[in-house]
């Protein structure tokens, strides 16, 4: 790595992957490092079918994780929700940088909230996670299944077209984003309500990015020491504990699950404590289980991250306790009980 002239970013062609891409690109460029992005097709990318079919969002991370194997590419730049909690032999993530807002954003018509929508309202979105949890506040929605970039899910709104390339739909009442989303593309100024996490609560990670990279990058060199350096410690934690909900439950990206931490410094000699909300909801609202932990994190880095890591382990285990298995087709991958 130290006699290469530049590196390679691999990122998928989409405007929010581009965007979010040159961000990090930019964090290390301004750590003097030289980065040139080449663009990479997934078979995400390509595909008309649902997420939920395609075995959820991971499809997008496949053919990025391939050209770093082979070195096509040197790194790459992930939304953390959407990678799969296994790892392939070889790649490590090399930074996790620090975290845009991870709540849901609702983008209505008329600038209406969630509540004011009316009776059967169309309100669009391609998650499972969003579909229950909207559902089980508002069971009367109808809800339309969607893909697409983010303009063209906006140009489904009413009175939104114009943010689709050739004109929108606008057949839709609302949709539901995230809010990191909109916020990367300049376009939170659209948002009609940020979803409070007790009505909604977020994919595992969302918000964060993840620089993925070769395992051997991470340990020596300007790229190991530069990502170190972009690395946010309190996104990390909070990601680690979230993802290990997943992963423990052995539920993929597109699964009825939702997870959110919180870390929160204490004053004096006390340690941090780290506070996570989780959610399982059956994907038609009619029954949704909520679980919230916390655990005094360790002083040290590694020991606070096994133990955020933990945490989302008896956090999975709490909901298993409270019949998550019956809401949504989840196991445990080792029951710690």
């Amino acid at each position: 790595m130290e006699d290469m002239s530049s590196i390679r970013l691999g990122t998928r062609a989409s405007t929010l992957a581009t965007t979010q891409s040159e961000m990090v690109a930019e964090l290390l460029r301004s750590q003097g490092l030289d980065v040139d992005l080449a663009t990479i097709t997934t078979h995400g990318d390509t595909s008309t079918a649902s997420l939920a079919s395609m075995g959820g969002i991971g499809v997008f991370a496949s053919a990025i994780r391939t050209a770093l194997l082979e070195g096509s590419a040197d790194i790459a730049v992930h939304s953390f929700k959407d990678l799969p909690t296994g790892r392939p032999l070889g790649l490590a993530i090399g930074a996790v940088p620090v975290r845009e807002d991870p709540r849901d954003a609702l983008v209505a018509r008329d600038g209406l909230t969630l509540d004011e929508l009316p009776q059967g309202a169309s309100v669009g979105t391609g998650s499972p996670r969003r579909v229950a949890q909207l559902l089980a506040v508002r069971p009367d929605l109808t809800i339309v299944d969607i893909r697409g970039n983010v303009d063209t899910r906006l140009g489904r709104v009413k009175g939104l077209g114009h943010y689709a390339e050739d004109s929108g739909k606008e057949d839709l009442d609302a949709v539901v984003l995230a809010a990191s989303g909109l916020a990367r593309l300049g376009h939170s100024d659209v948002i009609t309500e940020l979803l409070d996490p007790s009505v909604v609560l977020p994919a595992p990670a969302q918000g964060a990015l993840a620089v993925e990279c070769r395992t051997a990058d991470v340990h020596h060199g300007k790229l190991a020491k530069a990502l170190a350096r972009i690395d946010d410690y309190g996104t990390r934690l909070s990601a680690t504990a979230e993802r290990a909900v997943l992963s423990h439950l052995e539920a993929g990206c597109a699964a009825p699950i939702g997870a959110l931490a919180h870390l929160a410094p204490t004053p004096g000699m006390s340690p941090d404590v780290l506070t996570l909300d989780v959610v399982v909801a059956a994907v038609n609202g009619s029954r949704t289980i909520r679980e919230q932990v916390s655990v005094e994190l360790p002083k040290e880095v590694e020991p606070a991250l096994a133990a955020a890591h933990t945490l989302g382990v008896t956090a999975a285990e709490e909901l298993l306790d409270d019949g998550a298995a019956d809401v949504a087709d989840l196991k445990a991958t080792g029951s710690t009980r």
